[in-house]
């Protein structure tokens, strides 16, 4: 074993769980990811790997487990570790189809695990400064809806699919009186022949316009996007930003990271990421990528803004790892500049407001996006809007949510609607 890190290395963190030989399995990866293959070949000289071969650089033991994360007829125990592994710069280059190919990719095919998961990347300045990043972030957020001391109230047209283009306009007209921050298309609403982006545009916007005339208050409403066909984003993404708006919701597993680089060039608007299918490399727990990991690609191609779940989600994630991803989309990879506004979501209406204030640092850097808990809110969804609002004013203030409802209707109907009988 091999340690020492490379000042310009790459370092991947693999949770390798094997019946046999953790070493053994280690410089597998090591070799077959870099310069070796299953047998001796001529030409993989010393001098050859001394260059380009990766390396072992840690071994950390995890607790032996009695059930194989996958299916294995090899009896167990199944011993476990985090294994670290540097990869030449020089060999990977900065570009993200060599790091996904090289570093991340190959090593799911490899016989004799019984789980291997990517848990965490560490990557050299260099392979950082290569990539444009987030072009608003949180900062830009704030900056365009003219937020900053508290969390940016967001919605979600809904139903999610078959209104028109009018009735998407009836609504956000609905919503921006109500005083909501920013409105975003569901993910699945991207072109659609009973609602077209560009009719979707030109009815939604004029709305946005008349608002912010009226009130000097622009609210921030992210389009869907996203498509397979690079030419047709890049005439959506123009329209969007010739009628005056100013974000695209953009499904990032869909669009794959040459879309969501393509995008980054050319944007005008703050890109806000759904992960729909992300899940897929990561629910199970033996398998695929961290969230750690997944975030740090999308945000050095340009994600502006990311959706991470939230407390007591209406989805599958725990509330640890809601925690763990909007602790990763805060923490800087080179400069504050390089942050994804963390898109807290999922079943959101305010009463999480306390517990998402307290475990995620006490901070107000975030969104807090409600669908149903705006719109579904018995008095409407200015009063759901509203209601949101109140509940992050008793959070910040330690107040329980009990008690500022005796003097906030909006909150106290929230409370009898979603989370059980208001006081009083």
């Amino acid at each position: 074993m091999a340690g020492g890190q490379a000042a310009d290395g790459i370092r991947v963190t693999y949770r390798i769980e094997t019946a046999g030989s953790i070493e053994a399995l280690a410089d597998k990866i090591a070799s077959d990811q870099s310069t070796g293959t299953f047998t001796e070949v001529p030409g993989e000289t010393a001098e050859l790997k001394a260059r380009c071969a990766a390396r072992i650089a840690a071994i950390r033991r995890l607790p032996d487990t009695d059930r194989p994360g996958f299916p294995t007829n090899e009896p167990g125990p199944y011993r476990r570790a985090d294994v670290d592994i540097l990869f030449p710069l020089a060999v990977v280059g900065t570009d993200i189809a060599a790091l996904l190919t090289i570093c991340l990719g190959g090593v799911f095919s490899i016989k004799g695990l019984t789980g291997i998961r990517v848990v965490d990347l560490d990557l050299p300045p260099a392979f950082i400064q290569a990539h444009p990043g987030p072009k608003f972030g949180i900062e830009g957020s704030r900056r365009l809806t003219g937020v900053w001391d508290r969390p940016l109230i967001g919605t979600i047209i809904k139903p999610n699919l078959g209104l028109s283009s009018d009735d998407s306009a009836a609504i956000a007209r609905e919503l921006v009186e109500a005083g909501v921050d920013f409105i975003k298309d569901d993910e699945k609403l991207m072109n659609p022949g009973y609602s077209p982006l560009e009719a979707r545009v030109k009815a939604v916007m004029p709305v946005i316009l008349d608002h912010e005339q009226r009130t000097g208050r622009k609210v921030m409403y992210a389009f869907g996007l996203s498509s397979a066909d690079p030419d047709q984003m890049a005439r959506h993404h123009d329209l969007i930003a010739k009628a005056g708006g100013n974000a695209a919701v953009v499904n990032i597993v869909s669009i794959g990271p040459a879309g969501m680089a393509f995008l980054r060039k050319r944007t005008e608007l703050v890109l806000h990421a759904h992960r729909n299918g992300w899940d897929i490399l990561t629910r199970h727990p033996a398998l695929g990528f961290s969230f750690t990991v997944y975030q740090k690609i999308w945000r050095l191609l340009g994600v502006d803004q990311f959706q991470v779940n939230g407390i007591g989600a209406k989805y599958w994630e725990p509330d640890e790892s809601f925690v763990q991803s909007f602790k990763d989309c805060s923490t800087p990879m080179l400069s504050l500049a390089d942050r994804a506004l963390p898109v807290v979501c999922s079943g959101q209406w305010g009463g999480q407001a306390p517990e998402t204030y307290r475990r995620t640092g006490r901070t107000v850097d975030l969104m807090y996006l409600g669908g149903g808990g705006i719109v579904g809110h018995p008095g409407g969804p200015g009063a759901g809007v509203r209601a949101i609002r109140q509940a992050w004013e008793a959070a910040v203030q330690d107040i329980p949510l009990e008690q500022y409802a005796k003097a906030h209707r909006e909150l106290a109907q929230s409370l009898e609607r979603f989370g059980g009988k208001a006081p009083g």
